[in-house]
């Protein structure tokens, strides 16, 4: 199963940041992303969509140092529910991005940041965890971990 979002787009305020009793800091961005597209009489629509993304300790400190409002950002995360009930009882859901990535992409904000725009490369992937194997000889040589799937995993296609 995937749980997987990828966003680019601007924020629509500056973080807000706070942290927690044992230190760990928590930022939540409001994002908006825009679509264009014709409706049945042939003219342009406008589409946009707010979101809510939470970047835990060293990505909130990145978001609380880096990004202001109109930002341009890049997020990858993943869809997550949470459910409370109100002061009536009624039970209420808000969903979220919670970031495991997050990149400005915008250099100068000051004009919109179009022209000073920056995309992620390969070079700018999360980093990956690797573990270390001894040889014959005791000395360490890094392993690549892969991750097989065998022809039974159900998968409908």
């Amino acid at each position: 199963m995937v749980n997987k979002v990828t966003l680019i787009g601007r924020l629509g305020a500056d973080p807000e940041v706070r942290r927690l009793e044992n230190g760990a800091a928590v930022a939540r961005i409001r994002m908006a992303t825009n679509e264009s597209y014709k409706d049945n009489a042939g003219n342009w629509q406008d589409r946009t969509e707010w979101h809510t993304v939470i970047g835990w300790r060293l990505l909130a400190e990145k978001a609380e140092n880096s990004f202001k409002k109109g930002s341009l950002v890049y997020v990858e995360g993943k869809l997550q529910t949470r459910e409370w009930s109100d002061q009536n009882g009624n039970k209420r859901y808000n969903t979220e991005v919670v970031a495991n990535y997050m990149r400005l992409l915008s250099k100068d904000n000051a004009q919109g940041g179009a022209g000073n725009a920056y995309f992620p490369s390969a070079d700018d992937a999360p980093p990956t965890v690797t573990t270390q194997n001894s040889d014959d000889n005791g000395t360490a040589a890094p392993a690549n971990e892969t991750v097989s799937e065998s022809a039974d995993d159900d998968l409908p296609f």
